[in-house]
């Protein structure tokens, strides 16, 4: 006697989730000492480009070379080294001659003022972040998300 399969319909993710969780799994890859940030790039449901905060390419790993201290601060007391997540996804796009306009960005920090400059230089319409860069950074507001709204870019936290 054969077995009897009953379908029961899954609910699939959305890309959204998808997305997310790809930028949360990239936060890990992070050398950074002092915080794991991770970014995906899309269009159109496809993915453009993924970046991770830390140091260029060919340079140093900060949690090998400086494992209890990180590399050191700039004036601002960022790290001297970081390229930030979204710049590294939004370069390697660039690199490699993706089309970004029109983009949307998902990533698990909410931009920095720097970033969001890029962002909307770049032509992304659409940023998803995870969590908020002033609860990181002790600041009063998320001038990066303030920022990008002001210019017309549509920011949403992720829940």
């Amino acid at each position: 006697m054969g077995s009897l399969f009953l379908y029961i319909p899954m609910s699939k993710p959305s890309f959204e989730h998808i997305f997310m969780n790809l930028a949360s799994e990239l936060a890990e890859r992070s050398h950074c000492v002092r915080a794991h940030v991770g970014a995906v790039l899309t269009k159109d449901t496809r993915i453009i480009s993924i970046g991770y905060n830390g140091p260029p390419a060919e340079t140093h790993n900060c949690d090998e070379e400086w494992p209890e201290t990180g590399c050191a601060r700039d004036s601002r007391g960022s790290c001297s080294l970081a390229l930030h997540a979204e710049e590294n996804a939004i370069l390697y796009a660039s690199k490699n001659g993706s089309k970004i306009e029109g983009s949307t960005l998902y990533t698990t920090l909410s931009p920095c003022i720097a970033c969001a400059r890029l962002i909307l230089s770049s032509g992304i319409k659409l940023v998803y972040f995870k969590d908020s860069y002033a609860e990181y950074k002790g600041l009063a507001s998320d001038e990066g998300v303030d920022f990008l709204r002001r210019f017309g870019v549509t920011v949403n936290k992720f829940s």
